[in-house]
């Protein structure tokens, strides 16, 4: 069988982030045993699953909305009609932030 590629890793990671909820790209990567949120972030970039890899819920760990390879207009849309809500160009992670358990 062949080795999981490290962006295969992101994506089921990713995969696990529900509806109505976000991650940072560093608790994914804490989740892969690693400190590589920019790779994290560049794998997520480049997802050719979307939307059933949803890296639109993948945020900064300040809550701020990191990138999005479709404009962060498109980022705040759909995570707008998941109903997770912006303050100060902020996402509340206590109130939206996902918990692996």
């Amino acid at each position: 069988m062949a080795k999981e590629s490290f962006a295969e890793k992101v994506y089921r990671i990713t995969k696990q982030i529900p509806k109505g909820k976000v991650a940072s790209y560093k608790d994914i990567a804490h989740q892969l045993n690693c400190k590589a949120y920019r790779a994290v972030g560049s794998a997520l970039n480049k997802n050719p699953h979307a939307p059933i890899v949803p890296c639109h819920r993948v945020i900064n760990s300040n809550g701020q909305l990191g990138g999005f390879a479709l404009g962060l207009k498109q980022k705040i849309k759909m995570l707008k009609k998941e109903g997770i809500n912006m303050e100060n160009d902020k996402i509340d992670l206590v109130k939206f932030g996902h918990k692996w358990s």
